[in-house]
This record gives structure tokens, sequence and C-alpha cells, in this order.
């Protein structure tokens, strides 16, 4: 039974995960006693909580080394949710080589290795690291744009960053992306999310701002989703909570853009009060 629950974030995102409020109101009701706690602090005793669920720890990109020590040390004291394996498999965007080596649509991806020279796709593109959260070090660039985009892809190489480059799909300017969640494995609810990423620029602070509203996941997204869905329960068990973004491509299909198992936010306010109780559910079981 699940008594003590830790809520983790970081100290630059307290307040800023519209998940929080609610998801802690309804733990509270169904009588878990829960403490939302920095992931670095070292005065935490992390062994006195049942589960400790990772949430709004949004600065691990800088910090990588730290948080990978982090979830290995607290995964040998305490129910880590995410597990840690399920986490660092997720943290890395080189997955996406993996999902379409399965047969999963994904967004056309090159990624370039510290060292090597990046070749840019003709017309518009994003450039991105492969480690990174809402949207930071992402921007998109211009066919004439090859010079500010080469630049950047050195940058994030000095920072021994793999990168990677995909096609700007123009349906993200005017439709957004699908972000479908799942708990314990079955779906839950979607939205739609839109993010306007800097031209030849880079996002400020801890994520790029959002415009979030709810959806109804398609058939043909619903297939997508639960195919990532089925490969990681294959690969890595049955997460806790997991969110699978899609886009529509140029032909009018739905492809993978990527897969959250860290601490994706899970759109808790678009997907209403049921989506709240069923993450409940998950957490305490």
């Amino acid at each position: 039974m699940i008594e003590r629950l830790a809520w983790v974030t970081t100290r630059a995102a307290r307040g800023r995960d519209e998940d929080e409020p609610l998801a802690l109101a309804a733990l509270e009701r169904a009588g878990v006693r829960v403490e939302v706690v920095d992931w670095d602090d070292p005065d935490v005793p992390w062994s006195r909580f049942d589960r400790v669920v990772v949430r709004s720890t949004w600065d691990y990109p800088e910090r990588l080394p730290a948080f990978l020590r982090w979830i290995d040390e607290v995964g040998a004291v305490s129910d880590l949710v995410n597990p840690p394996e399920t986490v660092r498999w997720s943290l890395d965007k080189r997955y996406l080589a993996e999902l379409e080596s399965a047969g999963i649509p994904t967004t056309p991806t090159s990624f370039v290795p510290p060292g090597a020279p990046a070749a840019f796709p003709a017309g518009r593109f994003v450039v991105k690291p492969a480690v990174g959260a809402g949207s930071r070090d992402a921007a998109a660039y211009g066919p004439d744009q090859h010079e500010p985009a080469r630049a950047h892809v050195e940058r994030l190489h000095a920072a021994g960053t793999v990168v990677l480059v995909q096609p700007f799909l123009t349906s993200v300017a005017t439709e957004g992306e699908w972000p479908l969640v799942f708990f314990d494995g079955v779906f839950s609810h979607a939205a739609n999310k839109r993010v306007s990423l800097p031209v030849a620029g880079s996002v400020d602070g801890l994520f790029a701002e959002e415009t979030n509203t709810r959806h109804v996941a398609t058939e043909a997204q619903l297939a997508v989703a639960r195919s990532v869905a089925d490969l990681v329960a294959e690969r890595l068990g049955v997460p806790t909570y997991a969110r699978v973004d899609l886009v529509r491509d140029d032909a009018g299909g739905f492809r993978v853009l990527e897969v959250e198992l860290n601490e994706p936010s899970l759109f808790l306010p678009q997907g209403g009060a049921d989506a709240v109780d069923r993450l409940v559910a998950a957490l305490t079981r």
C-alpha cells in the first residue's frame, strides 16, 4: 500500500506544473501523504517514501550525470516511477531509430554525433539535442540559414551532445502536436499542443511556451501510439505513465515525434477529472 509519496520537481519549476495541484489534491483525498521535493536536495531521505514519482525535474539536461546518478541511487532504496532503466531509455531520443526499425512511423531524423558534419534537408528543418526537455536548445531554420544552423550544431557538439536534424513538418505550424497519455499501459486521454520554436534562436528558461487544448484521439492516432506502448512494454515493462507525441506528415499520416517516460507533462487539465483519477489509481497500485 502506498502511504507516503514523493512528488519530485526542481526548484526552478516550483509552481509551474499544471498537473501538480490536480494530482496532489486527488492523492491526498485518496489518503496518500504527499511531499513535494527537489530531486537534488541532499537532505531528503528517499528511503522513507513508499514511492518516488519523477515529475517536473525539468533542469536535468544541464545536469545529466548528476540526474542519472540520482535515479540509480533512489531506485536502489525506493520505488522510483518510472524505473531507472525506463527513464534512461526515454532520455535519449536515439530511441527513435529503434522505433523506426520496429516499423513504427517516426519523424525522419538524422543523428549527428560530436565531430561529425551535419547535413541539412531541403526546405525548413529543426536542430535539437538528443537529450533535452521543453524544446530547450531546439530551433527551426530556413533553407537559407545553414550557417546559423551549423553554428547551433557545433555549440551542442562542444557540450558533448548528439544532435538531431529533422525536416520541419508544415503541419506542426498549422495543427501542432498530439500528446497521447497512457497510465499502466492503457490509453487515458489526448491533447493538442502548439509550441512556437524560435527561428535560428533558442528557448530561454525551462521550456517553450505552449498552447494546449482538449483533443479526442482518432483511431489512426491510437493505432500508432499503442504500437509504441506495446514496444515499450515488451522492451522495458509497462510504465506507470507514458506519453506519445504525434505529428502529421505531409501525406496525412501520423508519426512519432517523441516518447516521454521520464517527466512528461500529463495534460491533466485537458484530460479532466477522470484522467486525474486514472493517474491516482496508477500511482497507488
